[in-house]
């Protein structure tokens, strides 16, 4: 049995150790640790745009505030037509980027069909737990809604660093500050209606969500960040095609089963889809939430420490985050931000600022320069080309 993260030969279909001209969305490889690219705050762009809305009309459409509406609809019933329309959304667009080429292939029946590599495919269940309890977080009874916040988010930024230690990573001095930044605005967030009752649930809930990061961000280091373009949509493309489709799956097993309480709730989110009334906002919320997932899975196997793509990815749902609260009160009569929320708001500002400044500056720095020798690669993307060299996949 091979030790974690330890790659593994599998019968499926390799990326050659050399980019060919087929790979047309492969990227140049940094040249050096002072040269970054640009593409991450594009990603960054897109989160933000695909988070406000999906937020903003899943706590409408739960909070029955759409017109017309004469109560909300709980979260575990729009989880089902949400997940297949991320399901659908995941499979348009692999097919319309036509990456499934990157993925690993194996012969089923005579055809090459796209399959995960071993720990592509317990990142894509841990990717699923991740959306499963994050759902489950904020309908627990007993639990702060903005304390669990402040666990969820805050533990995620105080891991990052950790995974970049055990991975080998040096963390530079901007991704420290902006660490610091994140975390303050996440905590200032929180305010003085931070409640430190806990259920036991509720622990378990936000230990499997953090253990599952902790594992998604591991794996993603030792695999992905490399700076490798079609590395990482290799990555990518294998995680996607786990999660979601586990998610539905599960969802429709448990709707089978049916019952009282939370079951009950998932099944009459497949039985009462049309009968409800707003099966449109439904699938809007599920195809926004296979867009952030898509940005921000993106966002975090950019090549750079995880305490440099963390705080851009949780600083962008921040954002995000504050903008649809003030736009739900200006069009819905909903409670508007708060002064903390706000502050919280510039905080994380300040956080990207300190990251964008010095990205923006060295990729100036490159503009003009002439490109290294063939032989010339950053110590992660010689090891991670050393990897598919030695190997048939993970």
């Amino acid at each position: 049995m091979p030790t974690p993260l330890t790659p593994r030969r599998a019968a499926c279909t390799t990326l050659s150790p050399h980019p060919t001209q087929e790979h047309v969305l492969s990227a140049t490889p940094l040249r050096n640790d002072d040269v970054r690219d640009l593409s991450i705050w594009g990603y960054a762009l897109g989160y933000f745009v695909a988070y406000a809305p999906y937020s903003a009309l899943t706590k409408a459409l739960s909070g029955g505030a759409l017109p017309g509406m004469r109560e909300g609809i709980s979260g575990f019933t729009l989880l089902p037509v949400s997940t297949a329309a991320s399901l659908v959304g995941m499979f348009a667009f692999l097919t319309w980027m036509r990456w499934w080429r990157y993925a690993g292939h194996r012969q089923v029946w005579g055809f090459q069909v796209p399959a995960p590599g071993q720990w592509t495919l317990l990142s894509g269940l841990c990717s699923a737990a991740i959306i499963g309890t994050t759902t489950l977080a904020y309908t627990l009874p007993g639990a702060s809604i903005v304390f669990m916040m402040l666990l969820m988010r805050g533990g995620v930024l105080v891991l990052a660093p950790l995974v970049d230690v055990l991975s080998g990573r040096r963390v530079r001095w901007p991704s420290w500050v902006a660490l610091g930044l994140s975390f303050s605005a996440v905590a200032v967030a929180a305010g003085s209606s931070v409640s430190p009752t806990l259920t036991l649930l509720a622990t378990v809930d936000v230990g499997v969500y953090l253990a599952a990061y902790f594992f998604r961000l591991r794996a993603m280091s030792q695999l992905a960040k490399s700076g490798e373009r079609e590395v990482s949509i290799r990555y990518f493309v294998e995680e996607q095609m786990v999660a979601t489709p586990v998610l539905v799956g599960t969802l429709a097993v448990l709707a089978l089963i049916g019952g009282d309480g939370v079951l009950g709730d998932i099944r009459d989110g497949f039985t009462g889809a049309l009968s409800r009334g707003h099966l449109v906002s439904e699938i809007a919320v599920g195809l926004l939430s296979q867009a952030t997932g898509i940005f921000g899975g993106l966002i975090l196997l950019d090549g750079r420490e995880n305490a440099f793509c963390v705080p851009v990815n949780r600083a962008s749902s921040v954002l995000a985050g504050v903008v649809a609260t003030v736009v739900m009160s200006v069009t819905l009569g909903q409670p508007g931000a708060g002064a903390l929320e706000l502050v919280g708001a510039a905080l994380v500002v300040a956080a990207m600022a300190v990251l964008a400044v010095p990205t923006v500056l060295a990729a100036r720095r490159k503009a003009g320069s002439r490109p290294l020798p063939g032989g010339s690669r950053p110590r992660a993307v010689r090891r991670v080309r050393a990897t598919y060299a030695r190997t048939d996949g993970w």
